[in-house]
């Protein structure tokens, strides 16, 4: 029985579970639609959206699977052999595409199928499975840079003119064969030459960044490559030839307007870089000449800016020179009705105008100067202070050749010793002459005669005059020019025999003649034009090397090298050094030669401003019609501000106490006996370095450099009131004066000391200066002021004030009282001089107060301390006294005071200053003060006691003096 049940029971299983295949009833479903994305050299296809097959059977067994994907053929009928279908997962219907091999983008970059999905039927077999629909799935391959561009040619040619910019001259192209545009284009190509004078953009273009030269290089190559926007570099790089074609200009090439000179740079060239271009003309001959314009810089260029006398010492002149114009003075006064131009050096210039300005040097000066034996130098500039070179205007009435009078610059008669000499220096036209009369009451006159083109052409020219009669030599900027000798057999009127001697006319009796309102003399031939530096030295003539240091310009044109001078060339430079010739044959020496050219300036403080430059060239060829012309250059050199130098006076003061007996004395005290003078020379360092080290901030500061200088000028004034020369004076060491060969001058309201010096020869002359008192004119207070200059006052140093305090003994002021006068101890003045050296009597009123309202005052100030100093003994004994009293007085004779030789001293530290200002003070408080010591404790008078210096010393001790 259970057998049987258990064979119904399998029928009845299997039956139903053939009931059960049989319900596969959905085909499975997909999308209508795939895209997909595959990597180039890859095979697995990302779809969007993912492939999934969904059957409605599910989850039947076999009928609710997904068996399998079949892929059919796209548009393109290669879809099935490229790609294939797999299912992940049968019971969710996840499948995959892929391709069967790895694809390339650049063989083809899209690819189109169908697909359909099938599920797994009715059974294990298949049976009965159904399909979906078709979908559409689209592939695109995405690229991967697998390419490096490549150029188009390896090899690029160009030629363009020189001298001009272009903005496209070549260009290069290079491609990728890669699919996408991500990575077929080209981003950015790059010159990998270093140093070409050429740029490249983006899209191949090529031009050059500067104009070309070929004489500099007539063949550019270089190397080029490219960069895809993947970064991949072209795989070989491409070459590229850019030919120079000349294009020639004559002319100067590399000309440089601006030039720009430090000061203490010494030689610096002009033209570096310039060089003539000829364009393949023949020529024979090249000359240029530069010219540097200096004129309006002192009297033409750059000289030592100190007076002449200093320049005559430190050029090694012969002393003995007579200034014939001197500057304006109570003991020079022939020059006071002369008008005076400013002028950036330190000479003075006088100014002439033919008839009124005329100067009359005294017979004292003149007589100084006689004998047929001396040496005349001037400066002089024809025409006057604005009028301009004589072929800039001919209406000024000064240009060349038109005076038709003689000027007379100097004319003397002076007496030799037996006899008369007369001669007179004047100048007509272009023609400078010396008259010449070596004995006016025997001999024949004799006239030197030169033609000269700087007599006319309005500019500063030095001149210097050695007669050594018959031997007479001119000298005109440092050059030696030979008279032409004339004897004047004409009707000349004979110079009266007295001695006398004129500058800027001379005297005469023609009807021509004016006369002189200071003078009421008749002058002729009144000079125009202005004058300086006008002195004669009777004896030997100047040497020429002495001639030439003074009017050495310290600046001017100069030339390199002249030993790399090449063959054929020539140089050639004036005196003043303004003008600077150069001739050659050779384009290349002479190229090489003018890079030569130099401006150099030895002023260590040269005059900043601008010189004017002009470059003129002239060429020859051997077909005159054809040569070259070439125009004048013109430029201009700046001369910088030169760093300024620090003159620093210290060691001095600010006070100075000495006994009044010492300044009484006849040495007198020195003022300055510790000066010191440093010059020294600050400019700009970047402390960078230094800051990183600390930690600071950034930033520019000044260092001082010491440097070796020459003072000009020194200058010691009383402040307030001016020396009493009946009562005081300054003096000084007038035989360091002499060796020194300085100048001083030596008034009540100054002294001064000029003349071209080391720094050690003025702290030896300013160590000496000393101030004298006569006796009894001791005052309380007098103050001095000490400066020095260099560069004829263009750089000052610091004004080092000095306060002189007379220490004076209390009995020579004043006497209270005879009690005071028997009570005072004085200290002598030379055990304590040292300790109040450095100690100051100020007074309030400086020097407007009189000694003998002094002296009052002091005695008011005094007596009141005195009165003050009794009262608080007087107190102090009081106090005493009552404390004996409440002892009972057993001890009354032991412990009282015995003032018989009290002794009150005076600090004689305070000042009058601090004494005048107790005495008002008090005089308000006196009342009160009265009043509170009555009331005072012991503690008081205790504390009061502690402020009085008492001794017991014998009436009989000698009085000891401050």
């Amino acid at each position: 029985m259970d057998r049987m049940n258990f064979l119904s029971f399998f029928l009845l299983c299997l039956t139903s579970v053939a009931n059960s295949n049989k319900a596969n009833k959905h085909k499975p479903w997909i999308e209508t639609e795939y895209q997909g994305i595959v990597m180039e050299n890859d095979n697995t296809v990302l779809l969007s959206p993912p492939l999934f097959a969904l059957d409605k059977d599910a989850p039947l067994h076999y009928a609710g699977e997904i068996c399998g994907f079949r892929v059919h053929n796209g548009p393109s009928g290669s879809g099935t052999v490229q790609f294939e279908a797999v299912v992940l997962d049968r019971s969710t219907g996840e499948g995959l595409v892929r391709s069967k091999e790895p694809l390339d983008c650049e063989s083809q970059r899209e690819h189109s199928f169908t697909i359909q999905a099938y599920d797994c039927g009715e059974g294990p077999d298949g049976v009965n499975s159904k399909k979906s629909h078709k979908a559409t799935v689209h592939v695109r391959v995405n690229d991967v840079n697998e390419f490096s561009p490549v150029f188009v040619e390896r090899h690029y040619e160009a030629s363009v003119p020189e001298g001009r910019l272009f903005d496209r001259i070549v260009r290069v192209e290079a491609l990728d064969a890669d699919c996408s545009p991500q990575y077929s284009q080209i981003c950015f190509y790059d010159i990998i030459t270093p140093n070409v004078p050429f740029a490249i953009d983006n899209d191949g273009n090529i031009k050059n960044t500067e104009p070309l030269d070929s004489k500099r290089q007539r063949v550019y190559t270089f190397w080029v490559t490219a960069f895809d926007c993947g970064k991949n570099r072209a795989q070989a790089d491409a070459q590229v030839v850019v030919t120079v074609k000349p294009s020639c200009k004559p002319g100067w090439n590399g000309w440089t307007k601006r030039v720009e000179y430090t000061p203490g740079s010494g030689s610096v060239p002009l033209f570096p870089s310039l060089h003539l271009e000829t364009c393949e003309e023949t020529v024979w001959n090249i000359q240029a000449t530069v010219e540097l314009q200096t004129g309006h810089i002192g009297k033409g260029c750059d000289r030592d800016s100190y007076s002449d006398r200093s320049v005559r010492r430190l050029c090694g002149a012969v002393r003995g020179e007579v200034d014939l114009l001197p500057p304006p003075s109570p003991t020079a006064n022939w020059t006071s009705s002369l008008p005076t131009l400013p002028s950036s050096d330190s000479s003075l210039v006088f100014s002439f105008n033919g008839s009124a300005h005329i100067a009359a040097v005294p017979n004292s000066v003149a007589s100084a100067v006689s004998g047929d034996h001396f040496t005349l130098q001037l400066w002089m500039r024809r025409g006057g202070a604005n009028v301009q070179p004589a072929s800039s205007s001919p209406t000024t009435g000064q240009t060349r050749g038109s005076h038709k009078e003689e000027e007379t610059i100097i004319c003397s008669t002076v007496r030799n010793e037996d006899s008369f000499s007369h001669y007179s220096l004047s100048v007509h036209g272009c023609r400078l002459s010396l008259f010449y009369w070596p004995d006016v009451s025997a001999a024949r006159p004799v006239k030197f005669l030169w033609k000269l083109e700087q007599v006319c052409d309005s500019e500063w020219h030095h001149l210097s005059l050695s007669v050594q009669f018959p031997s007479v030599t001119l000298y005109v900027d440092g050059v030696t020019f030979d008279p032409a000798l004339i004897h004047d057999n004409g009707a000349i009127p004979i110079p009266a025999p007295r001695q006398r001697m004129v500058i800027g006319a001379c005297w005469g009796e023609s009807r021509g003649a004016h006369i002189n309102a200071n003078t009421t003399e008749r002058y002729v031939g009144g000079y125009r034009g202005l004058l300086s530096g006008v002195t004669v030295r009777p004896g030997s003539v100047e040497p020429h090397s002495v001639v030439e240091c003074l009017y050495a310009c310290r600046e001017g044109l100069d030339f390199g090298d002249l030993e790399t001078l090449g063959s054929g060339m020539k140089v050639h430079v004036n005196p003043s050094q303004s003008v600077l010739v150069l001739e050659g044959d050779d384009i290349e020496s002479f190229n090489r030669a003018v890079q030569q050219v130099t401006y150099r300036n030895s002023l260590r403080f040269a005059t900043p401003g601008v010189r004017p430059l002009k470059l003129t060239t002239s060429l020859r060829c051997f077909s005159e019609e054809s040569c070259l012309s070439l125009k004048q250059l013109e430029g201009y050199l700046v001369v910088l501000q030169p760093d300024a130098p620090q003159i620093s006076l210290s060691g001095v003061g600010p006070h100075l106490a000495r006994p009044a007996p010492e300044f009484e004395g006849p040495r007198g005290v020195p003022l300055f006996p510790e000066l010191r003078i440093v010059c020294s020379l600050s400019h700009a360092v970047n402390t960078a370095a230094q800051v990183m080290e600390g930690g600071g901030e950034s930033s520019d500061s000044l260092m001082s450099d010491a440097v070796a200088h020459t003072l000009d000028g020194c200058e010691v004034q009383p402040l307030g009131e001016e020396l009493n020369p009946e009562r005081e004076e300054l003096l000084v060491d007038m035989d360091v004066l002499r060796e020194r060969g300085l100048e001083i001058i030596n008034t009540t309201a100054y002294i001064a000391i000029t003349g071209a010096e080391s720094i050690s020869v003025y702290e030896d002359v300013l160590r000496s200066v000393r101030y004298r008192l006569a006796k009894g004119s001791a005052r309380f207070e007098r103050r001095f002021r000490l400066s020095c200059s260099e560069m004829n006052g263009r750089y000052t140093s610091n004004e080092l004030t000095l306060e002189v305090n007379f220490l004076h003994s209390l009995d020579s002021l004043y006497h209270p009282s005879h009690l005071l006068a028997s009570q005072q101890q004085f200290l002598h003045p030379s055990q304590h001089s040292g300790e109040l050296s450095g100690h100051s009597l100020p007074n309030p009123h400086r020097n407007s107060v009189v000694p003998g309202a002094a002296t009052v005052i002091i005695m008011v100030c005094v007596g009141f301390l005195v009165v003050m100093v009794i009262l608080g003994v007087f107190r102090i004994r009081s106090i005493h006294r009552r404390s004996e009293g409440e002892r009972g007085g057993a001890k009354e004779g032991s412990n009282q005071w015995d003032d018989s030789a009290l002794t009150i001293i005076v600090n004689p530290m305070e000042s009058f200053e601090s004494r005048m200002s107790i005495a008002a003070d008090t005089e308000g408080e006196g009342e009160e003060e009265e009043e509170e010591e009555a009331t005072d404790s012991p503690d008081d008078a205790a504390g009061d006691d502690q402020q009085i210096i008492a001794k017991k010393e014998g009436r009989e001790a000698n009085p000891r003096r401050y």
